[in-house]
């Protein structure tokens, strides 16, 4: 059952999620993961190893749910999990040293996996 706020921001984003495609979920998720990974590279860039760390599990969290939804049926989910398998590597790596360096190579996977998405989103829409 949705939660009712006093604020409209959040009534209105739970509205967003609650009405969203799949297709829609799985931007957002992305969008949350690129989000959560920028704040944990402004948390070591701040000393701040709370927020990293926070942050970090985070993205970890979502490269899960994106594991977890995987269709093995197919045979482009083995080569998704090979790159969320590598992912959770790095990100189990930066959370140990803190390092920004992976955290950015993370970040930069994340975009590129984001964006093509959006394409295939975009050209579904144009073909249907």
């Amino acid at each position: 059952m949705p939660v009712t706020t006093g604020n409209p921001y959040a009534q209105y984003n739970q509205n967003k999620i609650l009405t969203a495609s799949p297709a829609e979920l799985t931007l957002m998720l992305y969008d949350g993961a690129i989000k959560f990974c920028n704040i944990a590279i402004m948390g070591i860039e701040q000393k701040d190893v709370s927020k990293a760390h926070n942050n970090i599990m985070k993205v970890q969290k979502i490269i899960e749910e994106f594991q977890l939804t995987l269709n093995f049926k197919y045979e482009i989910a083995n080569d998704f999990n090979n790159v969320y398998n590598y992912l959770m590597k790095r990100l189990r790596e930066a959370n140990m040293t803190k390092d920004k360096a992976i955290l950015e190579e993370v970040d930069e996977h994340l975009h590129t996996m984001r964006d093509t998405w959006k394409e295939v989103m975009r050209l579904n829409h144009k073909a249907s």
